[in-house]
């Protein structure tokens, strides 16, 4: 399919373009098409989905510039993003974080699918392999809801089970014994919203990140709690944790089915949890597969040559 796109005001070409093209190489390389700009204008050729996507970005950053005089990586970013979203993808599952007006897509069809349950249930599971979005589709939900003043708070919570490794007693307070625990979640985190912001807001308990045997006795209202790694839960402790839901409030329970590190003959409390509630209609159960990996491409070659292995970690 070929396409020519006006420049509606030569007087911002260069801006448009970006610095020596910079800008349509990564409409280039992002939808692989052939962008040529000349007379005025730029040509589009490649296949009809990859060259309408590249259109919807020129058309919003032609939007942008009658706003401003300059396009910055950012603005680059979100529109590229927003266009690169699956079909299918409704524009209210685009989720918009703290960082730098930053937005958030679902990259697959199984994540849009897994965002859009999390948006309409208040309690969702989500199992799938390392590399999916699990966690971090979670936090980027938690995040824009806090962000649209949906909720008040965000409680992020992980079991603290050792992969495999003992680590003995280990220095300091409290919190510095379960950091190493948590810190995927703060990873996380960080990526939604900068370094000062999130310490601001967990200094005022607006986001809190703890280990999953501080939730006992607790109900939280108008928060999202989110539960990493639930697949090193037990039976109990999962039952102690969804009866923490409190009014106004979502849930959302992630894990690798695949990778448990609980001693041998204990059975996943989050296994448990997708059985019980299976025929529940208000609960969401997603379950994403290697198709779903965004991380580095080598790591669904990993999870594809471990699948179906015993012993995975």
């Amino acid at each position: 399919m070929d396409l020519t796109i006006n420049i509606e005001n030569s007087a911002k070409s260069a801006a448009l373009y970006g610095p020596t093209d910079a800008n349509l190489r990564k409409i280039r390389e992002a939808f692989d098409v052939k962008v040529t700009a000349r007379d005025g204008a730029i040509h589009l050729s490649g296949s009809s989905d990859a060259v309408r996507r590249a259109a919807e970005v020129l058309d919003a950053l032609q939007q942008r510039l009658k706003a401003v005089n300059e396009l910055s990586d950012e603005d680059l970013r979100t529109v590229i993003a927003l266009a690169d979203r699956p079909v299918g993808v409704p524009i209210q599952n685009v989720l918009e974080v703290f960082a730098n007006g930053a937005r958030i897509v679902p990259r697959t069809e199984g994540q849009a699918r897994y965002v859009d349950t999390i948006l309409k249930c208040d309690l969702t599971f989500c199992l799938g392999p390392a590399g999916t979005g699990k966690t971090y589709l979670a936090v980027a939900v938690a995040t824009t809801m806090l962000k649209r003043k949906a909720i008040a708070r965000i409680v992020l919570v992980r079991p603290a089970v050792e992969a495999g490794e003992k680590l003995g007693y280990l220095p300091g307070d409290i919190q510095a014994k379960v950091n190493p625990y948590l810190r995927p979640l703060f990873d996380a985190l960080h990526d939604m919203m900068g370094f000062d912001q999130a310490k601001r807001l967990m200094e005022n308990d607006i986001i809190e990140v703890i280990p999953l045997a501080f939730m006992r006795g607790r109900t939280l209202n108008q928060s999202v709690i989110i539960l990493d790694e639930a697949q090193n839960t037990t039976v109990s402790q999962m039952l102690m944790f969804l009866t923490r839901l409190g009014t106004g409030s979502k849930m959302i329970v992630t894990g690798d089915d695949s990778q448990t590190d609980l001693s041998p003959g204990q059975r996943s409390g989050v296994l448990d949890a997708v059985n019980r509630l299976a025929n529940e209609p208000l609960i969401g159960q997603v379950r994403l597969g290697r198709e779903d990996i965004v991380r580095h491409p080598l790591v669904q070659r990993i999870v594809q040559a471990y699948h179906g292995q015993s012993g995975s970690s």
